[in-house]
């Protein structure tokens, strides 16, 4: 028989054990707070960002946690690039094109008129240079960004009228993104930069004459064409759309090789749903706004090759103002012309 002291030492070290084994929570777990500029529930641009921080807690086996915060929770969306420099916010869900105001050439790595394609683009992104590149301007204020998701084609506007020719687009004040609204402002269209969810109310009291704003699913959810209910096609200033998750440069090196490898899968994979994804939904989507009564068109060739053609005035003063934007759209010209060799004979 057990002494009572042997028996007090096992009983002991059992607790100490079991103890251990309880532990939930291991000293390398990564702990992260996401901004974004998109709720978590709004279809693709939220709800991938709400997707990817899924995966990541799956593949990691839950030692890499990334809650993400809908826009103005942590910080209001127009400042996650500081926050997240600083290190206020470790990280953001966003699209490069938001930070025009930081270095315009940002933009292009988010979406670019009359520009590639989902399957081009990426082929650029991971392929051809364009991520590096990228992080090469972000890495001037403390970031980096993996992109981490795209989306199918946008449609080009809602508007209350049928526009028949560039004449009509004059005067107009209108929602617009990125790149395409410095094309729309030669137009003689006055843009502004408006949250999806103020897009409606905006509409609705008159403050803006029409707008852009995502793909069918997506707007079909928004409720436009209840106020204006023309819709153009195709997107020709954003063929592709491409989201990041913006980090700050300190926290991402200091992960260790797999911690950094669960994000960069996750964001591959993050890419392969979106495009799929948005690929599926938007044919049912088309339909039911044509049900409701919704105009849908396709901007005649002649109104398509003057929006190009004032893109590439703007392509000539955005390189004349900003070194970095002339070097961003010289590479990916080049590797478009590169591609075009296999474009032209491979596809139908």
């Amino acid at each position: 028989m057990l002494s009572r002291k042997v028996m007090a030492v096992i009983v002991a070290a059992c607790f100490t054990f079991a103890g251990l084994a309880s532990t939930p929570v291991s000293a390398d777990k990564v702990r992260w707070k996401m901004a974004s500029w998109f709720g978590q529930n709004l279809t693709q641009l939220g709800t991938l960002g709400h997707h990817v921080t899924g995966t990541i807690d799956r593949v990691s086996g839950g030692e890499f946690e990334i809650k993400y915060f809908d826009p103005g929770a942590l910080v209001p969306p127009a400042e996650c690039f500081d926050s997240v420099a600083s290190g206020a916010v470790d990280a953001c869900w966003s699209t490069p094109g938001y930070w025009y105001g930081k270095n315009s050439a940002l933009a292009m790595f988010a979406a670019v008129p009359f520009g590639p394609q989902a399957g081009e683009y990426g082929a650029w992104i991971y392929f051809g240079g364009g991520q590096e590149l990228m992080n090469e301007i972000y890495a001037e204020h403390g970031l980096y960004s993996l992109i981490c998701g795209v989306i199918a084609p946008e449609a080009s506007g809602w508007f209350r009228s049928e526009i028949t020719s560039v004449d009509d687009l004059k005067g107009l004040k209108m929602r617009f993104f990125g790149l395409g609204a410095k094309v729309m402002e030669k137009m003689g269209v006055s843009t502004q930069l408006i949250a999806g969810g103020d897009i409606f109310p905006a509409l609705e009291r008159g403050s803006i004459d029409a707008t852009e704003f995502s793909m069918p699913a997506i707007d079909l959810n928004l409720g436009f064409y209840q106020v204006a209910n023309h819709y153009y096609f195709p997107g020709w200033h954003q063929q592709s759309t491409l989201f990041e998750i913006l980090m700050n440069k300190e926290k991402w090196d200091a992960l260790s090789d797999q911690q950094q490898a669960w994000l960069e899968l996750s964001c591959g994979d993050n890419f392969r749903y979106g495009l799929l994804e948005g690929e599926a939904i938007q044919s049912p989507a088309l339909i039911e706004l044509q049900e409701k009564g919704v105009n849908i068109h396709r901007w005649p060739q002649e109104i398509l090759d003057q929006l190009e053609a004032a893109w590439l005035e703007v392509v000539a003063e955005e390189s004349a103002a900003n070194p970095d934007f002339k070097r961003v759209w010289d590479h990916l010209q080049a590797f478009r012309e590169q591609y075009s060799v296999w474009a032209e004979l491979g596809y139908l």
